[in-house]
């Protein structure tokens, strides 16, 4: 809802992130003239260690970790920040898409917070915080390419202005994330799988074993991991005695197939991107999400981008993957333009970053 906020000549939010197995607050402080943002604190508690023995995340021990957690991590944000709840401007909190359970216990923080200090709420996206992070860390204003690749999504989406957003691709199955989480898995490399599977790779040849690319080659920018995953454990099961050796070498060959892939269907999108910003001179490509750590994919986006002339731009891996920056940042952009929800505003375990982009049966929450 729209709301007369009395603007001052800087708006300081609090962000408070739960949507996963991250819990996070940061407050962040935004001048209303030029959108130039700063971050004045930014804590997150991973709860990576204790889902790793069961090779994903379960959503009830997120729940309850997140109970445990917030309370402490909010404090030590406007600690650090030097500030009180009184001299906030508002208070942010991802709202969707992600785990039910986790989204609830960062909403109801920030609708007390919000009540007992009298002061606006915001309830964000998590998929808007992923897209406008780069105007956070680098000033980059829209429009740009947006490349998201992490464990709960991949898209690809046309970042127009703020809070207009075109999804150009989206996977048709699995993330990105989760098809080297379940390589990984399927592998006995542990969990999390990115950096497991990157590492093993360093050692293998990657031409050994021909792992298919879907959907190279076609028309349009979605995404298909389904058949690229079914084909690592086809193989893996094919060896008798599976070897150190041969487990580099399926890492290898699966993330040459990743690369191969990502950046077929990226060239697409960037043709598609090119034609509806024709004005734009210096057209940039953005990457976030947990999986743009991984070095050979970024080597692969380098190649496109110097190929297609777009600049690449990937924020500090810290505000790749989840935290709450980017919702304190979002939700001070909203507050800047009187935008501002109502706390009977609802969780949304599915939230489209597009509202008109066509679901993918297959892939749920992911598309």
């Amino acid at each position: 809802m729209k709301a007369t906020i009395l603007m001052s000549k800087c708006l300081t939010v609090l962000g408070i992130e739960s949507s996963c197995d991250e819990t996070a607050a940061s407050v962040v402080r935004l001048s209303v003239s030029d959108d130039d943002a700063h971050t004045l604190s930014n804590v997150v508690h991973s709860q990576t260690a204790d889902h790793a023995i069961y090779g994903g995340v379960v959503p009830e021990l997120a729940a309850r970790a997140h109970i445990s957690h917030i309370d402490g991590l909010i404090k030590r944000a406007m600690s650090d920040a030097n500030l009180k709840f009184h001299q906030l401007d508002g208070v942010a909190v991802t709202a969707g898409p992600g785990l039910v359970g986790g989204l609830l216990v960062g909403m109801m923080s920030a609708k007390a917070i919000a009540m007992a200090h009298d002061l606006p709420f915001i309830g964000v996206n998590h998929l808007e915080g992923h897209a406008l992070t780069p105007g956070l860390t680098q000033g980059l204003k829209p429009p740009y390419l947006l490349l998201l690749v992490s464990g709960g999504h991949t898209q690809i989406v046309s970042v127009d202005a703020i809070g207009q957003y075109k999804r150009l691709g989206t996977t048709i199955d699995d993330a990105l994330g989760e098809a080297f989480d379940k390589t990984a898995k399927l592998l006995n490399l542990g969990y999390p799988g990115g950096p497991a599977v990157e590492q093993a790779a360093q050692s293998g040849d990657e031409s050994r074993f021909k792992f298919p690319r879907p959907l190279k080659g076609k028309e349009g920018c979605d995404f298909s991991f389904s058949g690229l995953k079914t084909a690592v454990r086809q193989q893996a099961q094919k060896l008798d005695d599976i070897s150190q050796t041969d487990v580099s070498d399926i890492c290898a060959g699966f993330q040459r197939a990743v690369v191969d892939t990502v950046t077929d269907r990226l060239g697409n999108a960037m043709d598609m991107f090119a034609d509806a910003h024709g004005n734009v001179e210096q057209k940039t490509l953005v990457v976030a999400g947990g999986v743009a750590a991984n070095q050979h994919l970024r080597n692969g986006l380098d190649y496109i981008c110097h190929d297609k002339n777009y600049h690449l731009i990937v924020p500090p891996i810290e505000l790749c993957t989840d935290n709450a920056a980017m919702i304190a940042y979002v939700g001070a952009l909203r507050l800047a333009r009187g935008d501002v929800d109502g706390l009977d505003m609802s969780a949304r375990a599915r939230w489209p970053l597009d509202p008109d982009g066509v679901p993918m049966p297959f892939a749920g929450v992911k598309a």
